[in-house]
C-alpha cells in the first residue's frame, strides 16, 4: 500500500504496517512447495514410504496430503519434530493443529493447504489413505543423483 501526501511528490510506504510478518513467507511457500518441503524433512529423519498426494481437484479440505511411515513412537516423534521445527525456524510456518497420539501410531500436522499424516506401518495399512484417495495424482520424488567414480 502506497499513500501520496498532498502537496508532496514523495510516496509513503505503509505496506509494512498492514501486512502481517508471516505474509511474505506464505507468499514464498505455496502449497506445493510446502508439501515438498514436508516430504524432504520427513526424509531427513528416514521416514518410510513417503507419498505426496495432490488432492486439490478432488477435495475441498486441502491441496496436498503428505503420508509417511515411522517404525516406532520415537521415530514418529523425530519425524514430527523435524517437520515442525524446521518449518518454524526457516519459514515461520506452524501447523494450525496437531492431532493424534504417538501411542495410537498416527499423528496429523495440519498446515491448512497441506496435511501431513505420520503413521506406524500397521496403522497406515489398516486405514489405507492412499487407497481412499486413489484418484489423487502423486507427486513423484526427485531422483537422487548417482555418484560416479571417475
Amino acid at each position: 500500500m502506497t499513500v501520496r501526501s498532498e502537496g508532496c511528490n514523495s510516496k509513503l510506504n505503509l505496506h509494512f504496517i498492514f501486512t502481517p510478518k508471516w505474509f511474505k513467507f506464505v507468499q514464498e511457500m505455496d502449497s506445493k512447495k510446502l508439501a515438498l518441503a514436508c516430504r524432504n524433512l520427513a526424509d531427513n529423519k528416514k521416514a518410510e514410504n513417503i507419498a505426496v498426494l495432490d488432492v486439490h481437484e478432488i477435495s475441498s479440505i486441502t491441496d496436498y496430503f503428505v503420508i509417511a511411515s515411522g517404525t516406532s513412537e520415537p521415530h514418529l516423534r523425530a519425524i514430527s519434530e523435524e517437520i515442525t521445527d524446521k518449518l518454524r525456524e526457516d519459514y515461520e510456518i506452524r501447523p494450525r493443529i496437531v492431532d493424534g497420539t504417538l501411542q495410537g501410531g498416527w499423528l496429523v500436522l495440519d498446515f491448512f493447504d497441506v496435511i501431513v499424516h505420520l503413521m506406524r506401518t500397521d496403522v497406515r495399512q489398516h486405514y489405507d489413505l492412499e487407497g481412499l484417495w486413489g484418484d489423487a495424482p502423486r507427486l513423484k520424488p526427485r531422483r537422487k543423483k548417482r555418484v560416479t567414480n571417475a
